[in-house]
Order: structure tokens, then C-alpha cells, then sequence
């Protein structure tokens, strides 16, 4: 099992990842959806200071639930990703590393992530009780207006996610239906 530390420490470990590879990541990442990623491309264009240092981060792709008592935070499990496409390639330009989500991406995305030598990590949907498991502390970073969509700060311990999409453009989705595919 591949380890990581977040934000990257070495983005070159990313270039040893190959697609359907399992890793675990520790450290902190911010999340952001649809909503935050217009906030902070709007932000882009106008030349004004991003709330987040993109350098090296990994962003999830989360709207986590209200924390019930006792926890840090409620279920939190990933958001289809193709839905933050039209941002990704600006923010993989600011530094973006890694993002982690479900679901498939666009060729630009693909193209970017081979571009700026990043990854996109796909962690399970529907089990975001057990992965909520994962995270230790949640701190709200900005745009707090947006609720859930705000952008917060995760620490995170062996979170499991897998490699879908690696810095060479393999995809694993691909991959997988290649290998499975029926043969008449």
C-alpha cells in the first residue's frame, strides 16, 4: 500500500503512481465543489488572492454533512468530479496536485493532469459514514455563505482513495472495462 502525505511533500512520488494503484493519504486537504470552484476562478480573473495556497494541494470534492454530536464531521463522501471540469485545468496551472472525487473526467482534464503532473484519486461513493472515519479535524477555510460547498480544511489519516487517472493520463476506468470487456 502506497502512503502519501498532504499537501504533496515530493510532487516527483506522484510521477511512481500508475493508474488503479491504492494509496493512503494522510496530512490536510481542502475540499470544494461546484460552487467554490466558480468562487475562486472568478477570484483567478480578476487577479485577486485565492483563500488557499493551490501549491502542492489536494483538493476533495466533498459537501460534508453536519457533524452529529461527538464527531468532527458528518458523513463525507465524494461528489462526481466532472462537474468541477471547467475549473480543474486553472487551478492544476496554480499547482493542484491531486483532486479526489468519483466518476469520470473530460479529455481537457485528462490533458491538464499529464500537463501539470497531477493526480485524480477516486475514493467510494456511499460510504461516507466510514470515510468521515478518516478525518480528524475540520476547520472552515472560506466562503462560508455556501454552507456545505464552503472550502474547508481536512486532517486526514489513511484515507483511502485509488488512482483513476495517473500523471501519464492512464485511466483506470478505461482500463478496467478493456480488461473486462466481452469477447465474442
Amino acid at each position: 500500500m502506497i502512503r502519501l502525505h498532504c499537501p504533496i511533500d515530493d510532487p516527483a512520488d506522484l510521477l511512481t503512481l500508475s493508474a488503479g494503484t491504492p494509496v493512503l493519504l494522510s496530512g490536510t486537504v481542502i475540499t470544494a465543489r461546484d460552487a467554490a470552484h466558480e468562487r475562486l476562478v472568478q477570484l483567478i480573473a480578476r487577479r485577486e488572492v485565492l483563500p488557499v495556497d493551490m501549491t502542492n494541494q489536494v483538493v476533495y470534492y466533498v459537501g460534508p454533512a453536519p457533524a452529529p454530536p461527538g464527531h468532527v464531521i458528518g458523513s463525507a463522501g465524494p461528489t462526481t468530479a466532472s462537474r468541477m471540469d471547467k475549473c480543474t485545468p486553472t487551478l492544476l496551472l496554480l499547482g493542484l496536485k491531486g483532486m479526489i472525487g468519483k466518476g469520470y473526467r473530460s479529455e481537457d482534464v485528462r490533458s491538464a493532469l499529464i500537463q501539470y503532473h497531477a493526480i485524480y484519486f477516486g475514493a467510494i461513493g456511499g460510504i461516507g459514514a466510514l470515510l468521515s472515519q478518516c478525518i480528524t479535524v475540520q476547520r472552515l477555510v472560506a466562503f462560508p455563505e455556501l454552507g456545505p460547498e464552503a472550502i474547508y480544511e481536512l486532517t486526514i489519516h489513511d484515507f483511502p482513495v485509488v488512482v483513476l487517472i495517473d500523471t501519464v493520463g492512464r485511466n483506470y476506468y478505461d482500463d478496467g472495462q478493456k480488461a473486462h470487456r466481452c469477447r465474442s
